[in-house]
């Protein structure tokens, strides 16, 4: 049975708590209990270091555990520098800032991305800590945050130089363990009942998207990284067709047959996309180009320079070679596993980019979105 944990900013707030409590009574805590507000309950968590580094500053460290899922962030330090501030009973009276290695939020002018979840984690727990003269600072530091930051997509969607403080809940659910598998195969059975034609969401990018366009929310279906399995459910219960819709750095997994798309298991984003772009053409110093970019983002950002200055539709050329690869593979991938057991469905897919805008829709897909809207 898979276990549950906690979220970065259960930890964050831990921290927090565990050295605004040095500056109190100048002793540290082997664990402190956080109210983790959504949901209804508290819990303890572990203290590994604290330290008062001045009269008026004290530092505390926990260590993220997200239980079993499979999350970059498993057992990675979060630090809480935690200061006293003066002129308190005029102004705010808990100062939440990010430290190294905390994401900035490049569309809200560098802020750091410490989302209204963590902000309310913090602001509850501390304030019932301080005495009504009392305020604070409180900087939240990730010392491994801009390392890890880069086996995310974090800057596709506009998070920069570090992680963010996300969710909306304290309980980390296991997203690519067992059972959350079997929760998704649940709801897929759900639906299967009353639609034949269901679009798969890998996260909550493309299950908002998705409704913004006008598909019904009913047909929604999320996968989180087991697109491979669920396509099989979906077959196995005779779903007739299947939109795959995602964000480009993560479906095009599915174009080199990689079908469990979690970066632990299996990456090859940049060779795969690569390959598509020699297989329409793209000429050799823009291939090296494309290569040696970061992320796919940066790739696609690439290609749609050259498209401004040489008008060649390359990433329409590129993009659409994808989708085609994708809806192909994804037919193969349900073949091989299912035989003659199910159904085989039509499968379509429409990838979107880092500002949630529609880059290419399959042949197939073209069809189907005029179906689900």
């Amino acid at each position: 049975m898979s276990q549950s944990g906690y979220t970065l900013p259960v930890f964050a707030c831990a921290s927090a708590l565990a050295a605004l409590h040095w500056l109190h009574y100048r002793q540290p805590l082997l664990s402190v209990s956080v109210d983790l507000i959504e949901p209804s309950q508290v819990v303890d968590i572990p203290i590994e270091q604290v330290a008062g580094l001045s009269e008026n500053m004290a530092l505390a460290i926990a260590r993220s555990d997200p239980g079993d899922n499979l999350d970059i962030t498993k057992y990675t330090p979060i630090w809480a520098l935690v200061e006293w501030k003066t002129g308190g009973k005029d102004g705010e009276k808990i100062i939440i800032k990010g430290g190294e290695g905390i994401g900035k939020i490049v569309e809200a002018g560098g802020n750091p991305a410490i989302y209204a979840y963590a902000q309310r984690l913090l602001q509850e727990n501390l304030q019932r800590m301080l005495a009504p003269e009392e305020s604070i600072i409180v900087t939240i530091i990730l010392p491994e945050g801009r390392s890890l930051a880069l086996r995310t997509s974090n800057a596709a969607f506009g998070v920069v130089e570090g992680l963010s403080l996300l969710g909306t809940t304290g309980i980390s659910q296991p997203l690519s363990a067992p059972g959350q598998l079997e929760a998704f195969r649940e709801q897929l059975q759900y639906k299967v009942a009353r639609f034949d034609c269901l679009v798969f969401c890998v996260g909550e990018n493309g299950l908002d998207l998705a409704r913004k366009l006008g598909i019904n929310q009913e047909k929604l279906v999320k996968t989180a990284n087991w697109l491979g399995p669920m396509l099989v459910e979906a077959a196995l219960q005779n779903v007739k067709q299947i939109l795959l819709f995602g964000y480009h750095g993560k479906l095009i997994k599915l174009a080199g047959g990689i079908f469990h798309t979690h970066h632990h298991l299996a990456d090859g984003r940049r060779e795969i996309l690569v390959a598509h772009c020699a297989n329409v053409g793209l000429p050799t110093l823009d291939l090296q180009a494309v290569f040696n970019s970061n992320t796919a983002e940066a790739a696609l950002v690439y290609l749609r320079s050259l498209d401004t200055f040489h008008g060649n539709n390359w990433v329409e050329r590129v993009y659409t070679s994808i989708v085609k690869e994708i809806d192909s593979r994804s037919q193969d991938y349900i073949k091989n596993q299912i035989g003659e057991a199910g159904t085989l469905p039509s499968v379509g897919s429409v990838l979107f980019d880092r500002d949630r805008k529609v880059i290419v829709k399959s042949k197939t897909a073209h069809a189907l979105m005029a179906k689900l809207c």
